[in-house]
């Protein structure tokens, strides 16, 4: 007669095995040394694992933020003409909006200058835009701390914060432009001189932006700059920026060919490289200290083993097998690196959502500025948690503090009872 029944599920550690290996891990007092090693890789796979969320979580925002700056005010493509400026650009325009996947293309007179004030003096790029595409552009738009865009046109101009505060300027002063291209006269080539008034102060966070850019109306700049029915390109903005290339090519079909096309990723290869190049070594760099942390629950594990020579020889004699003893070490080296992943997350976690908490903390208290915008481009350090990423280290720590397990496991294994209880 057959007997009936569901089978029962396999447990990988069984209560003995794991009443065994929690016990190992609690070292008595002539084994201390063996359980301070054990804390300190413990504390290193975590700090490993909260560095690298730290870290990569800081260059993944500073890689968001650089790129949506870059993108909000210099535009996914900008088309240029075959000469020094581009003429019938109002044409152009329109027939570069209607390409599909065009989301707007605006014309832009663009200029190095030197700007001046009575208190100093700084190089300085002027932008001539439209009054109406300026207040579209939701970075610049939202970005006024002083002033206002309603009094942008004429001879009213936006400079940025911290070009303003260099040259000693406020909303209702005025800034005088020289530009490097003179006016032949008889007397000799004369430096075309224009001031202006500033009615308002941008800050965007980009400190190369805040620090050099003046907006000055379409028509102001073309007489400034000598272009009365030109403008220097087309700024063009699609629907998504990785597909950027794409529009390039359907808007030199448009145009029939007789423009060139700079992309963004062209234009700026050299900042997102290097970026990109960064966060990369970054990540294999921090990894060595989660490696270096598994040698070490290596090393723990191996004089463990060794300590308990004698308690595994019993353990034999009592009728447990090769595989539980291999279980029971298994599980003492991988409950230390699981414990130490999940302390190194929650901390990385906790870091990061209070990172710029913690920044002004610390420069409170020590007095000293530890994120130059100056040098750093941004006047916040950014930080853009990445769920996958974060996966990612936890997955690698947890299969690191397994593998390093599967050695001293199998020595302990392996390890003959009458060889151990020989000189006992």
């Amino acid at each position: 007669m057959r007997r009936s029944g569901r089978p029962r599920s396999p447990v990988i550690f069984n209560a003995f095995e794991r009443m065994v290996a929690l016990r190992y891990l609690r070292a008595r007092r002539q084994e201390g040394f063996v359980s301070v090693i054990a804390i300190f890789s413990l504390l290193g796979i975590a700090l490993g694992v909260a560095t690298l969320i730290i870290v990569m979580a800081v260059m993944n925002g500073f890689r968001t933020d650089l790129i949506g700056r870059i993108l909000g005010l210099n535009g996914h493509l900008a088309v240029y003409g075959e000469g020094p400026s581009l003429t019938d650009f109002e044409t152009l325009a329109a027939t570069v909006r209607r390409v599909p996947g065009v989301v707007s293309a605006t014309p832009l007179v663009e200029g190095q200058v030197m700007a001046t004030t009575p208190s100093g003096a700084a190089g300085a790029l002027v932008r001539g835009i439209s009054p109406t595409d300026l207040r579209q552009r939701a970075l610049i738009a939202e970005h006024i701390v002083a002033g206002s865009l309603d009094d942008f046109g004429d001879d009213g101009v936006l400079v940025g914060d911290r070009l303003a505060r260099r040259l000693g300027v406020t909303v209702g002063g005025a800034v005088t432009v020289i530009s490097p291209e003179g006016t032949a006269t008889a007397f000799g080539t004369m430096p075309r001189v224009k001031t202006y008034q500033v009615v308002g102060l941008f800050d965007v966070g980009y400190y190369e932006y805040d620090n050099s850019f003046i907006y000055v109306p379409l028509d102001a700049a073309q007489l400034f700059f000598r272009l009365p029915d030109a403008v220097s390109y087309l700024e063009v903005f699609v629907g998504s920026a990785d597909q950027s290339t794409r529009e390039a090519r359907l808007i030199a079909a448009a145009l029939g060919g007789h423009v060139r096309i700079l992309d963004w990723q062209r234009a700026n290869s050299g900042i997102v490289n290097v970026v990109e190049i960064e966060r990369n070594v970054m990540f294999l760099i921090l990894t060595l200290i989660i490696v270096v942390a598994a040698f070490n629950i290596i090393s723990s594990m191996i004089m463990m083993v060794k300590d308990k020579g004698r308690d595994i020889a019993i353990l034999r004699t009592m009728g447990a097998s090769r595989a539980a003893i291999l279980r029971i070490f298994m599980l003492s080296g991988a409950s230390i690196g699981v414990v130490g992943t999940l302390v190194g997350f929650v901390l990385g976690i906790v870091i990061t959502r209070n990172l710029e908490a913690i920044r002004e903390f610390l420069q409170n208290m020590l007095h000293v500025e530890l994120f130059s915008a100056e040098f750093y481009f941004f006047t916040r350090i950014p930080a853009r948690i990445d769920s996958g990423e974060v996966a990612a280290v936890v997955f690698m720590a947890l299969a690191l503090s397994f593998l390093a397990t599967l050695y001293p496991s199998w020595r302990a294994a392996r390890l003959d009872p009458v060889e151990a209880l020989r000189y006992e």
